[in-house]
């Protein structure tokens, strides 16, 4: 049997906002079985908590804001992405700004901190969202198809018809192991036009190569990749992070084709709205935070790829 997580200690983690250009901290805080994820937003000496489930969700538009009684938060799919590959169930997330950090792009930031600080194996029964038919959201040429299925799979297709990030496709069985060894690594990516006109309109102020990969229609500015497949892998990530407010990890076999956070959030609204919540009845795989620290992540993240 698998039973629910959170912290073994408060940690703070620092770091500077994609859009605002702003630094932002949370604080992560062990919670009790049965909280869920929930930010605690504090504004003007008020605390107003905003569960991590969709019927927050304020914004799809460049990342996923989550909102609730005029406090909002932005760019929490990365970690969520965290805190779902590593099974946290329940966490208080204090912020003191309306944008999550944004570290290098990618989950590996947020990873690390919560195995560093280590992961308490609480008594209640974990519990997973299942669904036992089959579901679809179209919005155009993009697709994201629902299929029933033990665990978390996920077959993802990119297309963006350029030169040089044409069409990218990858399959992951999703489980602790495969999210820290091939997922948590993928980097965020824009094209360089794309940096121009989000700056013209007050966005990407933080934004850099040190914490995204920037393309050309012919390059890639970036010296080099953590996978020759980063692109997909990142959309996997997203993903992975906007499923997780369902408000439980989900089980079913998702195919996408050109999927974005909209479509993602579209889909989780229907998964919330015919989906079961169960207690989960897999087995419990057992790994150190030591291990995970020194043999499934790299310690210099991992051997780069020339992208050229």
């Amino acid at each position: 049997m698998a039973f629910q997580r959170t912290l073994k200690e408060e940690i703070k983690i620092t770091g500077i906002a994609l859009h605002s250009g702003e630094l932002s901290q949370l604080i992560l805080h062990p919670a009790p079985p049965d909280t869920g994820i929930v930010f605690l937003y504090h504004k003007n000496r008020k605390i107003v908590p905003i569960p991590a489930i969709v019927e927050n969700v304020v914004d799809t538009r460049y990342a996923v804001t989550l909102g609730r009684e005029g406090c909002r938060i932005s760019t929490v799919e990365h970690f969520l992405a965290a805190l779902c590959g590593l099974g946290i169930d329940n966490l208080y997330v204090s912020v003191n700004s309306s944008e999550l950090p944004i570290l290098d792009g990618s989950a590996i930031g947020f990873t690390k901190r919560i195995l560093e600080a280590g992961i308490e194996r609480q008594k209640e029964l974990k519990k997973v969202l299942v669904l036992d038919e089959p579901a679809e959201v179209v919005e155009g040429d993009k697709h994201l198809i629902f299929m029933p299925s033990a665990g978390l799979k996920i077959n993802y297709t990119i297309d963006f018809g350029r030169l040089i990030l044409n069409k990218q496709t990858a399959f992951f069985d999703i489980s602790e192991e495969s999210f820290l060894k091939e997922i948590c690594l993928a980097r965020t990516f824009t094209f360089l036009n794309e940096v121009s006109y989000l700056r013209k309109n007050g966005l990407a102020k933080g934004g850099s190569l040190d914490n995204a990969i920037v393309l050309t229609d012919d390059d890639i500015l970036n010296d080099s990749l953590r996978y020759r497949d980063e692109f997909v892998r990142h959309k996997i990530l997203d993903l992975i992070g906007d499923l997780y407010l369902c408000g439980y990890p989900v089980r079913g076999h998702i195919i996408a084709y050109k999927s974005g956070h909209s479509l993602d959030v579209r889909l989780v609204r229907l998964l919330r709205k015919f989906g079961e919540v169960i207690e989960d009845d897999s087995q419990e795989k057992s790994i150190s935070e030591k291990d995970i620290i020194s043999h499934l992540i790299p310690q210099s993240y991992r051997p780069p790829v020339n992208p050229h």
